[in-house]
């Protein structure tokens, strides 16, 4: 279920309305080449949230939005459409249903090279269909 959810987040944020579509990539990983701004999954882990009669995960994720740090407002849209975007996720999924999404928190900070770096970690409750 983690990897169906990674996908199908990926593909949603990819489809998604401006300024989502500024970016330069929205990737599983960190893209090989791709310039600022660009959104990829950092990292993923998942726990047992089966029931008696379905399979269920918990699945956390964590997107992390790579910009150049003298867009501090563009990163402020961006970020706030992503969050959007990502609670919008439609809950009836192919192989799985998502039951609940929550955002858990985020951590921005200033890297080398004038980058900046805004993580976001949400959980997802999916049950098989």
């Amino acid at each position: 279920m983690e990897h169906d959810l990674r996908a199908a987040l990926i593909g949603w944020l990819r489809a998604g309305p401006a300024p989502l579509d500024t970016l330069n990539s929205v990737t599983e990983e960190a893209p090989l080449r791709a310039s600022p701004p660009w959104l990829g999954i950092a990292a993923s882990a998942s726990i047992d949230w089966s029931t008696k009669d379905r399979k269920g995960r918990e699945v956390r994720v964590a997107l992390e939005l790579h910009t150049r740090a003298g867009e501090v407002a563009a990163d402020a849209a961006l970020v706030s459409a992503i969050d959007r975007r990502v609670e919008a996720l439609p809950r009836a999924q192919a192989d799985f249903a998502i039951v609940s999404t929550m955002f858990l928190r985020a951590r921005a900070e200033r890297r080398a090279d004038n980058r900046r770096s805004v993580l976001l970690e949400y959980r997802f409750r999916c049950l098989e269909a």
